[in-house]
């Protein structure tokens, strides 16, 4: 059974938590105690429905204030895909929040309140999940309670959401009508909504195709730990040496050619180890241990690709950096600490290209620092190459984290846009 991560996200108050709570309540997904606990939290508040949105919001000054402020991830499965939530803000003070909670989804679910209709946190969402890759990407109209179920409302605002998507790059882009309050078309069809041919949400969840979105093509294989078991009392374990790690693109099987950076040598794939026993094949995101035909010295940080399909090896890179604390600001000749799949680098700011304006996609190419939640393009100077593939091309070796050299804290994420 595959996983589908997905994050929601949209405006304060257009109900993302009480979409997830609806999710989670409508499909069976919460013990007896914690629908208890919440029923009786939403009596003491005096309020007329049991709030489902206090199934996410955990933090207490999140249920005091009535928002989401930090990234609550839940979990819950269905007969046919299990699915990990991640329930980001909707304030712009929150925004690397936002990027962190999608950063790793295969699609994210963009609220909007059918009274207000398009605002500028919904276009920022919008445009934060496109930039950050995420291959699927649902507007869910929501409260259609409250404009009386009308089909104008729901397709005035799906009209205008399709000319502001033509700015981004959106591969694929659904539009179903909701009310999470009510569970229309949550998890069953809404007889409400006649005029609505489409799937309810949760279908569309356990259906959207994600396969595809891998990239299968090029392979690559970041080296994470280095397996010899020296003491290991089984004769056949005495001279084992596997290359553990996560596959980060494309298919390999035994037998297979392969190439080691930065060495440039070649060999083949004897054997693929997982904790269920030998593998037939690999594929991503699977964690596995390599095991080559030929000693070479391989060590944590390096990489195993095809010898005619490889990574850029570069020390130069230009990326679009979200900026993840307050100080210090990001500004030229900054030092950092780059953390690029399993391989860590000590980085210089050469320049900044421009901060974007996420509200209007203006670039304000004058710009000397990034602040806090501010996102614009910076050029890095590597002190050692990193083996990498434009962001757009994969997720996985084309992002970076940035870390604070003093205090070892993480303070940016990266999206390589060019590598040279």
């Amino acid at each position: 059974m595959d996983i589908l991560r997905f994050a929601t996200a949209g405006s304060v108050d257009d109900g993302k938590s009480t979409l997830i709570g609806r999710l989670l309540y409508d499909s069976k997904a919460i013990f007896e105690d914690q629908l208890a606990a919440v029923e009786r939290t939403s009596r003491e508040r005096g309020e007329e429905f049991t709030n489902l949105a206090l199934l996410t919001d955990g933090l207490r000054a999140e249920r005091e204030q009535g928002i989401t402020i930090d990234v609550a991830y839940r979990y819950f499965a269905t007969p046919r895909r299990k699915f990990i939530i991640a329930d980001t803000p909707g304030h712009i003070q929150y925004t690397r929040n936002m990027v962190t909670g999608a950063s790793t989804a295969d699609l994210a679910v963009v609220l909007v309140d059918a009274r207000n209709g398009l605002t500028e946190q919904s276009r920022r969402h919008a445009f934060l999940a496109t930039l950050l890759r995420v291959p699927h990407l649902v507007l869910a109209v929501n409260k259609m309670d409250l404009v009386g179920y009308e089909a104008a409302a729901f397709e005035r605002i799906a009209s205008e959401f399709t000319a502001f998507a033509t700015k981004l790059e959106v591969a694929d882009l659904t539009f179903i009508p909701i009310s999470a309050l009510h569970g229309d078309n949550v998890v069953e069809r809404s007889a409400n909504m006649p005029w609505y041919n489409g799937p309810s949400l949760l279908h569309h969840l356990e259906h959207v195709h994600i396969a595809s979105d891998r990239n299968l093509i090029d392979v690559r294989f970041p080296v994470q730990y280095v397996i010899r078991p020296h003491q290991a009392t089984d004769p056949a374990l005495h001279d084992y040496r596997g290359y553990a790690g996560q596959v980060a693109g494309g298919v390999l099987k035994p037998g297979d050619e392969v190439m080691h950076l930065p060495s440039g040598l070649t060999t083949r794939i004897s054997r693929i180890d997982t904790a269920a026993g030998p593998a037939a094949q690999a594929f991503p995101p699977m964690s596995v241990t390599l095991l080559l035909e030929d000693d070479l010295d391989i060590s944590r940080g390096d990489m195993i690709c095809r010898p005619h399909n490889q990574p850029s090896s570069v020390q130069d890179v230009d990326a679009m950096v979200c900026w993840m604390t307050d100080a210090p600001a990001l500004t030229p000749r900054s030092r950092l600490i780059v953390k690029h799949t399993t391989r860590t680098v000590k980085a210089l700011v050469r320049d900044i290209g421009y901060r974007l304006d996420i509200n209007t996609l203006h670039r304000d190419e004058s710009a000397q620092q990034l602040r806090l939640n501010e996102i614009g393009r910076v050029s890095l100077r590597l002190t050692q190459p990193i083996f990498c593939d434009p962001y757009a091309r994969n997720r996985a070796t084309g992002g970076l984290i940035l870390i604070d050299e003093a205090t070892s804290a993480t303070v940016g994420a990266a999206m390589i846009t060019e590598a040279g």
